[in-house]
């Protein structure tokens, strides 16, 4: 080969390690092969092929083809030949080799030749050697890239993960995270028993696990945990569905585990078949290792805040969480309703049956109180044997009647048969008020209520009429 041969071979060499993304550097060595020998053709077989949608002639290698001579050239790392006495040509087999590794095999295919010539089979060969190093350098920068952007990514989690969010913010931060790191189509968080006979779905979950047809594949993972109890990865799943026009066939489930206990499971799917690689499936592992750990922090959070602000007895709300929220309330609402309730004759039940039956008798109240209020009302132990509600947003009337049907309902269904009695009080925007002044008038209707019989509802209008 002359000078001039070497000086172009060395300015291809130049522009093909310019290259730093693998497609672009192929597509730019067919280029110059199109424009060195028009008339062949060319085809890139690849070991690990990532161009299935692109427009480049790309053939996955694998080692049963039954292309003996490309596997030889790809093992052996020399080029290879054979001549197809179908088509009448000469085909050429260049391995794609860098110093680390032979990365695939670029096929020249010269038509109605028997033959091609020693000078462009050694021009070919030392190509298709530098696109394989610069294809090898490409490859590097590109997992170096990656390796950068899933490190990004764990310490961005982890420092969100250990930022003492909620909850349900913690697992809303992460489905967020792992649709956009991964373009992962659902993404779903479960808690349940050591042995998953039971699961909840976690707040912060996308809405297809709330949907039945969520159920069979749920059903079908805690099968598969409990036999392995390992992460699973499924490529192309189909299972018999009852709304087959919602099917997942990418499947990634990683168990959640505390301590070293399993308490549930995370699932990640797409509708595409094999469309999550294993690298994927090796850092999403990481990714919810550390959720792990932060949900166990949330939890012993969520359940030391549920400690202060609930009373150990009746698992009502504590005096403390009552008074925050009235006051929240009366900040931002137009009004609002206060009952406060005592147990009649409690010390009399208590001296009679003792103290056990008499906590037995507020847990009994708590649970009215519990069946008798919506989600967004407070029931609360105020101290001793008295209780509370708080009813934002709800007039003094609707108020009285929920305290009447709880009066009610205490004394048709206690046991041993107790009453209690309700003083009343009320708020609204139009008239200044402070909750300490809303308690005093719910304290004096209740004072009267039990001096003058017992067993009844008084509000704070009633007892400024008996005044």
């Amino acid at each position: 080969m002359d000078i001039v041969d070497f000086r172009k071979l060395y300015e291809i060499a130049e522009k093909l390690h310019s290259f730093l993304d693998e497609e672009g550097l192929l597509s730019e060595l067919l280029v110059i092969l199109k424009e060195e020998y028009p008339n062949f053709s060319y085809f890139l077989l690849l070991s690990q092929t990532t161009y299935k949608h692109s427009d480049l002639p790309v053939i996955d290698l694998e080692y049963d083809s039954e292309n003996i001579v490309a596997t030889n050239a790809y093992l052996s790392g020399i080029v290879q030949y054979e001549f197809s006495h179908t088509e009448k040509s000469t085909i050429l087999y260049a391995p794609l080799k860098g110093k680390q590794g032979v990365y695939g095999v670029l096929q020249i295919i010269a038509p109605n030749s028997q033959d091609i010539p020693t000078k462009e089979v050694e021009f070919m060969t030392l190509l298709a050697e530098s696109a394989g190093a610069a294809l090898e350098n490409a490859h590097h920068y590109q997992q170096s890239r990656k390796t950068i952007l899933e490190l990004q990514l764990i310490n961005e989690t982890s420092y969100r993960l250990n930022s003492n969010l909620p909850l349900a913010d913690t697992l809303s931060f992460m489905v967020e995270q792992i649709k956009s790191s991964f373009n992962a189509q659902e993404v779903g968080f479960f808690l349940g028993s050591t042995e998953i006979a039971k699961v909840k779905i976690l707040p912060g979950s996308t809405p297809f696990f709330f949907l039945t047809t969520a159920q069979t594949y749920i059903d079908y993972i805690k099968g598969k945990l409990n036999k392995e109890n390992a992460p699973l990865l499924f490529g192309d799943i189909s299972l018999p569905l009852a709304n087959p026009s919602t099917c997942f066939h990418s499947i990634i489930v990683v168990p959640l585990v505390l301590g070293k206990n399993l308490k549930g499971f995370s699932i990640i799917m797409h509708e595409k078949p094999y469309f999550f690689s294993f690298e994927t499936f090796q850092l999403l592992q990481t990714l919810v290792h550390h959720l792990s750990l932060s949900l166990t922090n949330s939890m012993l959070r969520e359940e030391l805040k549920k400690l202060v602000t609930t009373d150990h007895l009746t698992k009502l709300h504590s005096r403390k969480f009552l008074d925050e929220k009235i006051q929240s309330s009366m900040n931002k609402d137009n009004e609002g309703t206060f009952i406060l309730i005592d147990i009649d004759n409690f010390k009399k039940i208590n001296d009679t049956y003792g103290h056990q039956i008499g906590d037995e008798i507020l847990i009994q109240v708590a649970n009215f109180i519990k069946g008798n209020i919506r989600g967004n009302d407070v029931g609360a132990r105020w101290g001793g044997e008295e209780l509370a509600i708080y009813l934002p947003k709800v007039p003094l009337a609707a108020g009285a009647a929920i305290a009447e049907r709880l009066v009610k309902k205490v004394s048709e269904n206690s046991n041993p048969h107790i009453t209690v009695s309700c003083g009343v009080s009320y708020w609204n925007r139009e008239e200044p008020d402070t909750y300490q002044y809303l308690f005093k008038r719910a304290d004096e209707a209740l004072y009267h209520a039990k001096g003058t019989g017992k067993n009844k509802v008084v509000t704070q209008s009633d007892n400024s009429k008996a005044s």
